[in-house]
């Protein structure tokens, strides 16, 4: 995908340079906290036993520190918008970071992962969102543990910019995988995205209880469009699957209800939602004004739609790799790399930092806090008065909503 295509995939409309604060300038947030799937995943998965692991070549083909775990050849959607918050290096992944790191954020996402337990189960070993919320709790606690007390770690948390996108797994490696996995026969769609909603409510609440307040979620693209359901199920290899396409709608609608439920009943909250659906629909009906030619193959992959296995180890990819949609078999491309010193580029830690999982021990102590550091400028029910009816779908509409968080 060019970089064109891929600031509108990623909520970048504008020209970076216009959008992105002045070189040198202090960060727009003092913090960015990231958890997701193989969208944004940055290395996460490099310390586990599993098959969704991103850190060989063709990936990060145009990234100035190589493979990483990225599954992109480039940026990441999370790394852009890094940039855009002004932050003067990508946010590192929990897995390696330092103590100090946590003071500016750190990236939980997990390839494979998904909402619900099970799911991803096939590839390996994988973060679900509740191991990468209990890993945000224990980072908490050694925010606690640097700060001094729960108030300074409240006041700190209550000024983050958190990101979230999951579900897209729950689709294409649980409900729609029925060879692994029996939800497809056990649930109507409805009610699979009734299921989904709940668990991604009782979660993002539990990352409220720790300080999360400026929450940006985003939602499911049309992941029946992506190469590998492509291969699968599409007769001409270029129709979107509907079906999934119509479920995955299911999913959205209710978080839009959810987020609208959370900012009128939590004290505090300000989340928001990202309609990367209507992004990617944007995209497939006007490719040629995004300038793309390719948008239903990988780039880089085997088989059908080149969707059928992802990249394999030093595979040759496409050369054109500015005109593709998607890179692989899912993630779209990361387009072309920005400039950047060597000396910029993130400085990831070299000792694990396992998963964590613990009780709630200090919920009640860091919520009372932050909710007596958060104030209660809010826009409309969604946040920003850009995103009340469909969430953010801009550079300008995010960087509005998070000037008028702060």
């Amino acid at each position: 995908m060019g970089r064109r295509a891929w600031q509108t995939a990623v909520a970048v409309l504008a020209v970076l340079g216009a959008a992105a604060p002045t070189a040198g300038a202090a960060p727009q947030v003092p913090c960015y906290f990231i958890f997701g799937d193989s969208l944004v995943d940055n290395g996460n998965n490099n310390f586990i036993v599993s098959m969704a692991r991103a850190n060989y070549p063709p990936y990060g083909i145009d990234f100035a520190g190589g493979p990483t775990s990225r599954f992109s050849n480039g940026l990441t959607t999370v790394d852009v918008l890094a940039k855009l918050l002004g932050f003067d290096d990508f946010i590192p992944p929990f897995a390696g970071a330092s103590g100090q790191q946590l003071l500016t954020g750190v990236n939980f996402a997990s390839a494979a992962a998904g909402i619900r337990e099970e799911t991803g189960q096939q590839l390996g070993g994988r973060i679900s969102f509740s191991g990468q919320v209990q890993n945000y709790q224990s980072a908490v606690e050694d925010l606690i543990s640097i700060l001094g007390d729960e108030d300074s770690a409240a006041r700190h948390l209550s000024r983050c910019v958190f990101t979230v996108g999951m579900g897209s797994n729950d689709y294409l490696n649980n409900y729609f995988m029925p060879a692994f996995y029996s939800t497809g026969s056990r649930y109507t769609p409805e009610q699979y995205a009734d299921s989904l909603a709940a668990d991604y409510s009782r979660l993002l609440q539990a990352m409220y209880r720790y300080g999360a307040r400026k929450v940006a979620v985003i939602g499911v693209g049309q992941v029946g469009c992506s190469p590998n359901e492509l291969a699968q199920r599409s007769r001409d290899g270029v129709t979107c699957d509907e079906a999934i396409n119509a479920a995955v709608r299911l999913f959205n609608q209710r978080l839009l209800r959810l987020v609208d439920r959370f900012n009128g009943a939590l004290p505090g909250a300000r989340f928001t939602y990202v309609n990367v659906y209507g992004i990617f629909d944007d995209i497939l009906r006007s490719p040629g004004a995004h300038g793309l030619k390719v948008t239903n193959a990988g780039c880089c992959g085997v088989g059908r739609n080149n969707g059928q296995v992802t990249c394999l180890p030093f595979q040759m990819p496409c050369a054109n790799r500015g005109e593709y949609l998607f890179w692989d078999a899912f993630p779209p491309d990361g387009g072309r790399q920005y400039p950047r010193r060597t000396e910029d580029l993130q400085r990831e830690a070299r000792h694990r930092r396992p998963p964590v999982r613990h009780p709630d021990t200090r919920a009640a102590l860091v919520t009372r806090a932050v909710n007596r550091a958060s104030t209660s400028r809010l826009f409309g029910s969604s946040v920003c008065e850009l995103c009340v009816m469909t969430g953010i779908t801009s550079a300008q509409g995010f960087l509005h909503w998070v000037h008028n968080v702060l």
